[in-house]
């Protein structure tokens, strides 16, 4: 009997195949990448310089050091985002797919039995981005909403308050869907870009002496002068180049051409000018005179639509954290990696448009909690960068191992290359660590009780496997002994959910032992994840008949897809199964988990977080679209 050589694990970023984008639409996916990926990193200009000044008063008191913060910036931007992420990264594609997870399943493929440790990483880069979605709403909206105490005195009293209302606002809206919102993403923040631009180019023809900070020399040399605070600066450092990772995240919402094109066409030449411009600021009016050049660069008479811009901007680069989070999820449950949640689709055309509203609370309030605790962009900015450093080493790690294992790199070109990013990356996450008990200790605690929760329900799920595996009916057994001695059938098809394919399905015992009557036709189904975002319609259904009585399907769906039997049992038609859900009943099995006597306290708890993982799942009816008024649901008790 055959089966569909789709099982693994997999994971990335959001749909279509990288080949499947259109040339002829190349102009609106690179307006749409503009909006989309780069909206994080393009508000790190409001803080990140501003930082890197005040790491220690004094610390940047001469023109030359300056310079050195400022080359420092250029040339982290240079290797982390144009050298690391845009040419390397962005090639680890899955079909076309990004991020951790896609990565990790990446690396997996190579390996007949893949190391326990390629998970790991994948499961630690997806609780650090968690780590990361709570921290960039609150950092960007309330950077942004400081603004307005330069454009009236008196505000500050007012900018959590106000900071507060937008992120609200921010949420709730969340359930509507992006469709129609960021349609206005790509215009807006490539207003945005271009005004960073040209708010920097005044600046740096009045003092065009700041592009002495080209030279890499000047930032080492300040990094050597200045080795008792080398850490805190690459830590504020670090913040121009957080976002880098959406680079990759989004790779499969637009293709790596149109994300290239955006990068080196219009992202990165201004960030520079903007960068440049605030270093000339300071330094035609003194180091001791400007607080916050970002803004008071800006004459007085564009200061009020620029900080209403800047609001804007940061409102987008929130919303792609958000939307990120929720794909991340999706492809976490669809990977066994977390337990069923609620998916709302709010798009009839796209997909990868979704609304979790457990995740959306949840980040809610993380973000709510960190703007009222914190109060300034400048505190949050100490919790801000090691969830994202940790990422990068993450990326670098999974990417070391496609390039060795996938490309088929020289082992000496793969370690010349990991050794040479493991001292930059390595740099930024020792730096931004050394903050960690002064906020960095936020985003390292939500990664962790994340991990710790993937980790429990993916244990758990493999102990709940083992168990149900041992006092499990083989089916050809069961199979073989029925069609011996046949019972009472009636019409109709029934369809039996199984994970296992080679056990009989509990629902199926029950249903003899209860009911004692067979169906006409009976159907053993499997549902299982490839290893790649999407599986043709072709692709999707595999039919084996045991007998007359008995078939087994399996249904194979891409971590990106919403998991809809009922639809892809309609593709075996083509395949001679006459499909009618009409007469159709799906039996599935309703565990009640119930605690056995453990030894240990690491068992301990972590049985009692997966049962209560698994009894606030979402139901299993929902979450693969069945007809509510064609499941019949058979309770078991099972001791763990």
């Amino acid at each position: 009997m055959t089966q569909a050589d789709t099982t693994g694990h997999g994971a990335g970023g959001v749909a279509t195949d990288q080949a499947g984008h259109s040339h002829g639409n190349l102009p609106m996916l690179t307006l749409g990448a503009v909006g989309v990926v780069y909206g994080d990193i393009g508000t790190s200009p409001i803080y990140a310089f501003r930082q890197a000044m005040q790491v220690r008063p004094g610390a940047a008191a001469s023109d030359i050091e300056v310079l050195g913060l400022l080359s420092l910036i250029v040339w982290a931007l240079t290797l982390t985002v144009a050298v690391k992420y845009v040419f390397f990264v962005t090639r680890a594609d899955n079909n076309g797919e990004g991020g951790t997870l896609s990565l990790m399943a990446l690396a997996r493929k190579t390996f007949t039995n893949p190391p326990m440790w390629i998970t790991a990483l994948g499961v630690l880069g997806a609780a650090l981005f968690f780590g990361d979605a709570i921290i960039t709403p609150a950092i960007s909206v309330l950077s942004a909403v400081e603004g307005m105490e330069l454009v009236r005195p008196g505000m500050n009293r007012w900018i959590v308050p106000i900071t507060l209302v937008i992120i609200l606002g921010v949420f709730a809206v969340q359930r509507f869907g992006t469709a129609k919102v960021s349609a206005v993403f790509g215009p807006i923040t490539a207003v945005w870009f271009l005004t960073l631009g040209i708010a920097g180019i005044s600046h740096i023809i009045a003092y065009p002496g700041v592009l002495a900070a080209l030279n890499p020399i000047l930032g080492i040399q300040f990094l050597v002068t200045h080795a008792a605070i080398a850490f805190v600066v690459i830590g504020a450092i670090f913040l121009a180049v957080t976002g880098a990772e959406a680079l990759y995240v989004d790779l499969g919402h637009f293709g790596r051409k149109p994300i290239v094109l955006a990068w080196f066409g219009l992202v990165f030449p201004c960030l520079l000018l903007n960068y440049f411009g605030q270093g000339a600021f300071v330094l035609s009016h003194g180091v001791g005179n400007v607080q916050s050049p970002f803004f008071e660069m800006i004459p007085e008479w564009g200061l009020l639509p620029f900080v209403i811009l800047a609001t804007m901007a940061t409102i987008i680069a929130s919303q792609a954290v958000i939307t990120g989070t929720y794909s991340l999820t999706q492809q976490a449950i669809a990977l066994n990696m977390l337990p069923r949640m609620v998916v709302h689709h709010t798009s009839e055309t796209q997909s990868g448009q979704i609304y979790m509203p457990q995740i959306n609370s949840m980040l809610l309030i993380g973000v709510l909690v960190l703007v009222a605790a914190f109060g300034s962009s400048e505190a949050l900015s100490n919790a801000y960068g090691i969830a994202v450093s940790g990422v990068m080493i993450v990326t670098l790690a999974l990417l070391v191992v496609v390039m060795w294992r996938n490309w088929k790199w020289h082992p000496l070109a793969v370690i010349g290359f990991g050794i040479v990013y493991a001292l930059i990356d390595g740099g930024f996450f020792a730096a931004n660590a050394a903050k960690l008990f002064q906020g960095g200790w936020v985003p390292a605690a939500v990664a962790i009780m994340v991990a710790l929760v993937m980790w429990s329900w993916m244990a758990g799920r493999r102990r709940l496997a083992d168990k149900t595996r041992r006092d499990e009916v083989p089916l050809q057994f069961l199979v073989d002994n029925l069609a011996k001695k046949k019972p009472t059938t009636v019409p109709g098809t029934a369809i039996f959910l199984t994970s296992d394919i080679e056990g009989a399905p509990t629902a199926l015992l029950h249903s003899l032992k209860h009911y004692k009557v067979l169906h006409e036709q009976n159907v053993i189904l499997t549902v299982r994840t490839s290893t790649s975002p999407r599986v043709p319609d072709d692709e999707k259904v595999t039919i084996d008949a045991y007998n007359e009585l008995f078939f087994r399907v399996v249904v194979t769906f891409g971590y990106m897809e919403s998991p809809n039997i009922p639809k892809a049992l309609a593709l075996a038609r083509k395949l001679g199964w006459k499909f009618d859900i009409m007469s159709t009943s799906f039996f599935l099995s309703r565990r009640s988990l119930k605690l056995g006597q453990k030894s240990g306290p690491l068992r301990f708890w972590q049985d009692r977080l997966f049962v209560r993982l698994a009894r606030n799942a979402s139901d299993a009816t929902e979450y693969f679209h069945i007809p509510t008024g064609r499941v019949v649901e058979i309770g078991t008790q099972v001791v763990i």
